[in-house]
């Protein structure tokens, strides 16, 4: 096949890293198809056009799976604000003391689980009767309620039918990752070799710098895990899905390695400590063995230096041997970074294969 040209495969790549594009550009038709379906509806549904394209917003998520269940967890809440405000629209008729007690039924009502994210609908839907309902409360529930879950459908529908396949974000994301986590090993080992033990505070915030980056991975791959289901696409793409998984695994298992190596150095790796963990002999080795491990998170797939952190990890525990034998203390702390970079470089062997071009 010919090559594409560099202008379209670089616009394609940058289309598959913004996948709220995408999704605006379905809003934006689901919107106007309810739009259309509401004006050619007999009257009154006619009369009230606007309440279909909100429908069909409610229900354009960033996921199939996920806009199937907004839309039925908002129209559950619709129909629930409407009968509430009806209820008391009944009992206490247009007053103050009608919207404050409607809005505050609802609020408790929104809190349900069964309704997620969808729950603050209940009391917009309340407000809605009260306020719009006139004089025909009934009829204005119906088209209301009616328009909006047309409106859903159609939202629903064409998010099934073009779905969203956020891979290329998730990589993004694991990529970030990765980098900040050879950042933070490269860091780490710096600092080992040139000061030594450092104050406990400069370590505990050394800690939390990775922990906003892991999170993010985390949502990124959730959302990712989500597209794949109920996804005319899925198929096509699930061996990088799988690999892609396998290499979150990795790099969640190494943010985990380093902030416990991190834990270990603030709790007994600093200035403020006469008893340290390491001390001068097996420092420098624990640095040599942390700028190892970082080459390997930035090789990403490389077998050799997974290889060669593998050899620094066991030089690190052989210079811990030998100063526990010199020494006569147990080093448990010392022993205890062997156990966790061991366990950072086992998991680098399920790391996923390079990404490919033309990345949904």
């Amino acid at each position: 096949m010919p090559t594409p040209p560099r202008f379209l495969v670089a616009l394609h790549r940058r289309w598959s890293r913004h996948p709220r594009w995408a999704l605006a550009i379905k809003g934006s038709l689901a919107a106007s198809l309810a739009w259309v379906v509401a004006v050619l509806a007999p009257a009154p549904f006619s009369d009230y056009p606007y309440y279909a394209p909100l429908g069909a917003l409610i229900a354009m998520s960033s996921t199939a799976v996920r806009s199937v269940r907004q839309s039925a967890q908002a129209t559950g809440a619709v129909l629930l604000g409407a009968v509430l405000a009806q209820g008391v629209d009944l009992v206490l008729g247009s007053s103050t003391l009608s919207v404050a007690l409607a809005v505050g039924l609802a609020l408790l009502c929104s809190g349900w689980r069964l309704f997620g994210e969808m729950g603050r609908w209940v009391a917009t839907s309340a407000l809605f009767v009260l306020i719009l309902g006139g004089s025909e409360p009934l009829e204005f529930i119906t088209v209301y309620s009616g328009l909006i879950v047309v409106g859903a459908v159609i939202g629903t529908a064409v998010n099934l039918l073009f779905p969203p396949l956020p891979l290329t974000p998730s990589e993004d994301a694991l990529d970030r990752l990765r980098r900040v986590l050879v950042d933070q090993a490269e860091v780490l080992a710096d600092r080992l070799e040139r000061s030594g033990p450092l104050v406990a505070d400069e370590w505990r915030r050394r800690r939390r710098a990775v922990a906003p980056t892991t999170d993010r991975s985390h949502g990124a791959m959730a959302q990712t895990d989500e597209a794949m289901r109920v996804n005319l696409r899925g198929h096509r793409y699930s061996g990088w899905a799988g690999a892609q998984a396998g290499r979150a695994e990795a790099l969640w298992t190494a943010a985990d390695v380093l902030d416990e190596v991190v834990r270990l150095l603030a709790e007994w790796e600093h200035t403020d400590r006469a008893d340290v963990a390491l001390g001068p002999e097996i420092r420098p080795v624990l640095a040599t063995t942390l700028r190892s491990y970082a080459a390997a998170l930035r090789s990403d797939r490389d077998d050799d230096s997974a290889d060669g952190a593998a050899e620094a990890v066991s030089r690190l525990a052989d210079a811990v041997r030998a100063a526990r034998g010199d020494s006569g203390d147990d080093l448990f702390v010392a022993g205890a970074l062997v156990v966790a970079l061991r366990r950072g470089v086992d998991a680098l062997g399920d790391r996923g294969p390079a990404r490919t071009d033309g990345h949904p």
